[in-house]
């Protein structure tokens, strides 16, 4: 099988190298890629958001299957274009990607669908803004109604905070605060067959404690031995199978992968958001746990042939990943450091670059992604961190607490 990627972040690198592993997979080309990407497959140059030469590219390259990491190129309609050239493709159309285009349209559907969430308001202007805030109350969360790269979320006691944020993203939604774990899950689907992949916990706030600015991701862990045994057969039938009729009601079935981001709430299991894609940096401890060949999972989806792929197999132990991010991020990052120590098993590369003297660059604000897998989370951990203190790039930033509370017993459903 001849297989097309298309990205150039850590969520990628770990999709490449899932894809590589792939005995099915005979070719596998990147477009754009990055120099982890470079390792394990031949990199070409596209624009990831033109539909047209993304399509062109497949062609190019007869490839038998299209992959579509990233949230932008989805939305942009990459995935009908390929489609329409009779190349099978993992990812939904870009009628399906609204799910993550608009949090509105997200919210619009899951109500339809009767699916458990946040009580919430569509806003675009100040004094729909100020009727939300007053009604649901602190702490306000205050979402951009579009994409915004994982940091258009503000979570805050501060009333002025809240409308700032609301004032500068324009339309937004404003839900109730939903309390208890965050956990992700990721469902691989093809519009009606739909396959849960091991939930993961992620960390969204840059510092320890889940202290400062919220981030695109800043680590993750797999599994989650404290969540309920039932979570994931009740997300799927409370959440994931209403969501997907109601999608095919629409007359716009979503087939790819479906994000699930969830509070486990008092009340149970409430969604938090949706994505159209794998999510970063959860991806990177997910498929570090798959044992299931990655490429066939993919091509079943595309090709509406999931209800029949074999059950998924998953190792045993656990996987951790800790992002590497550079100085000012999450603001505007530094680019151009040198990174030592990068180029070994395990560390997944993300907004990196290689210089015209061969020297790797950050070029990005999660440069990095450290991942390691052990016999259990604590020997995960451990692993992970090791392999931290051997990468060198001036005034890195990482969180040290990455699935600590989950070792020492601290989390609880």
């Amino acid at each position: 099988m001849r297989v097309l990627l298309i990205g150039s972040g850590g969520r990628e690198h770990a999709l490449a190298i899932g894809l590589a592993a792939d005995p099915s997979v005979d070719f596998l080309a990147a477009a754009p890629g990055n120099p982890g990407i470079a390792q394990v497959a031949q990199l070409r140059q596209v624009t990831a958001t033109d539909p047209a030469a993304v399509a062109a590219l497949a062609v190019e390259l007869a490839a038998d299957l299209v992959v579509i990491g990233p949230e932008a190129p989805l939305v942009a309609g990459v995935a009908d274009a390929v489609r329409a050239k009779g190349i099978a493709c993992f990812g939904p159309t870009a009628a399906a990607a609204r799910l993550e285009g608009s949090k509105a349209f997200a919210k619009e559907v899951m109500a339809a669908a009767g699916v458990p969430t946040a009580r919430s308001y569509s806003c675009d202007d100040s004094a729909a803004v100020d009727r939300a805030l007053a009604d649901l109350g602190a702490p306000y969360v205050v979402k951009d109604d579009g994409l915004a790269a994982g940091k258009g979320v503000v979570v805050t006691d501060s009333l002025e905070d809240a409308r700032r944020h609301a004032a500068d993203c324009g339309k937004v939604v404003i839900e109730e605060y939903l309390s208890g774990p965050e956990v992700s899950l990721f469902v691989v689907t093809d519009g009606t067959a739909a396959v849960p992949l091991m939930p993961a916990q992620d960390f969204k706030r840059l510092a320890d404690g889940d202290a400062g600015p919220n981030t695109g991701g800043m680590g993750a862990y797999a599994p989650l031995s404290w969540a309920p045994d039932d979570l994931v057969p009740r997300v799927m039938r409370e959440t994931v199978e209403p969501t997907l009729a109601e999608m095919r009601r629409r007359g716009t079935p979503f087939a790819g992968l479906l994000y699930v981001g969830l509070a486990l709430t008092p009340d149970g299991p409430k969604v938090i958001e949706f994505n159209a894609r794998f999510g970063d940096p959860e991806t990177q401890v997910v498929l570090a746990m798959l044992e299931t060949p990655l490429g066939g999972l993919l091509q079943a989806a595309a090709t509406g042939t999931l209800a029949a792929h074999p059950p998924l197999r998953w190792r045993e132990g656990a996987a951790v990943t800790v992002v590497v991010a550079s100085a000012d991020y999450p603001g505007t990052p530094r680019t151009g450091d040198v990174i030592t120590g990068a180029d070994v098993p395990g560390v997944i590369h993300a907004g990196t670059a290689r210089r015209d003297d061969g020297a790797l660059v950050s070029a990005g604000g999660r440069v990095l992604s450290v991942t390691a897998t052990g016999p259990d989370l604590a020997a995960a951990r451990d692993s992970a961190y090791a392999l931290v203190d051997g990468v060198r790039l001036d005034g890195a930033q990482f969180r040290t607490d990455i699935a600590l509370g989950a070792v020492e017993g601290r989390i609880q459903a």
